[in-house]
């Protein structure tokens, strides 16, 4: 070989192991099926355009999960189905002047956000998608119950809401409402107080979950989409809201998405494996919208 040559490869072979050293693709996200299987956004949109009831199981604080849910509402919307829309993130009391929101130019969005408690991330997170339904004409349903009857259930016990009036009743499931302690969901929050309380915490957080379905079948209507952001806690593992649901209605057809995020999002870890029909893997490092 002579030295030219030689010159020449050495500097090229190094340059070949520096290159080899860098990932050359950054993705911000990876769909995964619940068997950990790679799927793709199109998969996802097109389970969804056949189901009854989107639960998209975000992270709060997660800038890809609140791209994703706009991005799939617009898509679901500009399909053959009409569309529905409905949160955690708004408390039922409030249903009546979120629905003037949409309709009276007059109230404007601070007013909106003061009266209807928005979220401290509502104009990053949550904004787009009232303002898409407010532009396409869709109620936007507030699903949740009132925080400070959870927290009455929580102190009082399940007999401290025999104590409402018949319309604070009416913004929450109807009452007693179906709790199973056994769904890991509420075991595992009853074993992480250390029985503190007994069933008062999962439950109260099962009457989140029972008046979140409540909401959802009361304001669906057949061969509508109703997609509903929440919190991935209140659907993974086909259980809390999804429970709820198909405890009502078991011929729902229900897709569920969840949401994890890992180190490495090139294959899913083995705790998400069954979280979603479809489960949002994003990078530990991703930029959050707030601090939690």
């Amino acid at each position: 070989m002579n030295r030219k040559f030689r010159t020449f490869l050495v500097p090229g072979v190094a340059l070949i192991f520096i290159l080899s050293a860098f990932t050359p693709d950054k993705p911000a996200y990876q769909l995964f099926t619940a068997k950990g299987k790679r799927s793709s956004y199109s998969a996802m949109l097109k389970k969804a355009a056949d189901a009854d009831i989107v639960l998209f199981g975000e992270f709060h604080n997660n800038p890809m999960s609140h791209w994703l849910e706009l991005e799939l509402t617009r898509d679901l919307h500009a399909g053959k189905r009409q569309i529905e829309m409905g949160a955690e993130m708004f408390e039922a009391d409030v249903q009546s002047e979120l629905d003037r929101y949409m309709q009276d130019t007059a109230f404007t969005e601070k007013d909106m956000m003061k009266v209807c408690r928005a979220w401290p991330n509502y104009r990053t997170d949550y904004k787009p998608l009232v303002e898409f339904a407010k532009d396409k004409g869709i109620r936007f349903v507030a699903c949740n119950v009132p925080r400070k009857f959870a927290s009455m259930l929580y102190k009082g016990g399940l007999e401290a809401l025999d104590t409402l009036t018949t319309e604070q009743k009416s913004w929450m499931a109807p009452l007693p409402f179906p709790y199973d302690s056994t769904l890991p969901c509420y075991r595992d929050i009853y074993k992480a107080t250390g029985g503190h309380g007994g069933q008062r915490l999962p439950m109260s957080q099962a009457l989140k979950d029972a008046t979140m379905a409540h909401f959802i079948l009361k304001n669906h209507q057949k061969g509508k989409i109703f997609i509903h952001y929440n919190g991935s806690y209140h659907s993974n593992n086909f259980e809390s809201i999804y429970w709820y649901l198909k405890k009502a209605d078991p011929s729902l057809k229900i897709m569920t998405i969840g949401s994890t995020e890992q180190a490495h999002i090139q294959k899913l870890d083995k705790e998400s494996l069954g979280l979603a029909d479809f489960i949002l893997c994003t990078p530990e490092s991703m930029t959050k919208t707030y601090e939690q």
